[in-house]
């Protein structure tokens, strides 16, 4: 069963590798489009370059069921799986399934394309039609009837239920979700972990719930803007609380942090994991709370500081970026340990042991 598990996630984040670019790009034309004052064409009449960008961001966003289905496919069984993938994303669009339909749809067909791959046998002459027409021909019937006749209202429910939710959650209710989806998404740094609430919110975003993606992409950016707030306050305390290489790690973490890369605070986090953790993780589930209660919404995945003036009250954006990052400075110099001066400097110890490692003096040549 571990097993299993371990291969659709596999999968799962594989179809999500491609699927980026295009939530990117066509989130980034649905931003600009809308900050020059472009909207969704009706016709061919209402033809302007603002509303032609935002037009084709909202085709692109379209695409996200065919494209996490086809791709999930395409992971599982190869290029037979391709085709049938992306039909299963229409059927999910035909549904309103979103992306979870295409999701499911994916896995589905993408097992039954490698099932008939290894099982089906066929003569000589018609080997060479298995990848082409039969496996995508054969996997598309069986999957579509099952997405069709057993899948397709249970699906269309879960979905509705799931968006409804979110979109009647009340002031209360947001800051406790936001705080919740801020915390567990930024608690390893994009590891495993985090990667389970970013899909729900990519998912949401992709049924046209922009909230969560918000916090998404700001608590992203809480860590890294977190540890350098917190080197700054404890300097100015007169607190030491990290050691010069993790000071030059944090000079690189920022950088990272504002183009929304949260790794970055890994290697300073090693050194005392459990105080970073909690100093972090509380961080991003405040700025989650604030941004998610006070209407932020980003229609871009990913982008950082760059795409805060396209999100949906960018001030409050702001707002929330600063004050997780704050918490987070806070918390680091209250509950880290104050270091002894001969902890500082392990900067300078490492190039002395290097120096001696070597250190070439005891060799003679004749």
């Amino acid at each position: 069963m571990k097993k299993v598990l371990h291969d659709i996630k596999k999968h799962v984040l594989t179809s999500i590798s491609y699927l980026l670019p295009l939530v990117v790009a066509a989130g980034l034309l649905i931003a600009i489009g809308n900050l020059l004052g472009g909207s969704v064409m009706e016709s061919f009449e209402e033809l302007s370059v603002p509303s032609a960008l935002t037009t084709v961001g909202v085709f692109g966003m379209g695409l996200i069921p065919s494209f996490i289905g086809g791709f999930i496919a395409y992971s599982i069984a190869d290029r037979p799986g391709i085709a049938p993938g992306f039909l299963m994303g229409q059927i999910a669009s035909f549904l309103n399934a979103g992306f979870l339909g295409g999701l499911i749809g994916g896995l589905i067909v993408g097992y039954i394309a490698l099932a008939i791959e290894k099982n089906l046998k066929v003569p000589r002459w018609a080997e060479a039609l298995m990848p082409m027409m039969i496996v995508p021909t054969v996997s598309t019937i069986l999957a579509g009837l099952i997405m069709l006749f057993v899948l397709g209202a249970p699906l269309v429910a879960l979905t509705q239920a799931l968006n409804d939710f979110i979109i009647n959650l009340d002031q209360s209710q947001k800051l406790a979700y936001g705080f919740i989806i801020g915390w567990i998404g930024c608690i390893d740094y994009g590891g495993a972990i985090s990667k389970v609430p970013n899909l729900i919110c990519d998912g949401l975003m992709a049924d046209g719930i922009y909230g969560p993606e918000g916090i998404k992409v700001l608590a992203a950016m809480v860590p890294p803007f977190g540890v350098t707030f917190g080197l700054l306050l404890s300097k100015l305390v007169k607190k030491p609380i990290f050691k010069k290489t993790e000071e030059e790690n944090i000079k690189i973490a920022f950088p990272m942090g504002v183009c929304m890369i949260s790794e970055g605070v890994i290697p300073i986090a090693m050194n005392d994991l459990v105080r970073t953790v909690i100093s972090t993780s509380i961080g991003c589930g405040v700025c989650g709370a604030i941004a998610f209660s006070m209407g932020v919404e980003s229609r871009v995945p990913s982008g950082g500081v760059f795409v805060i003036p396209a999100m949906a009250e960018p001030l409050w954006a702001v707002v929330a970026l600063l004050a997780g990052s704050c918490v987070t400075a806070l918390l680091l110099v209250l509950i880290k340990k104050r270091l002894a001066p001969e902890e500082i400097d392990d900067l300078g110890l490492e190039v002395e042991e290097v120096e001696q490692e070597v250190d070439l003096s005891a060799f003679n040549l004749s």
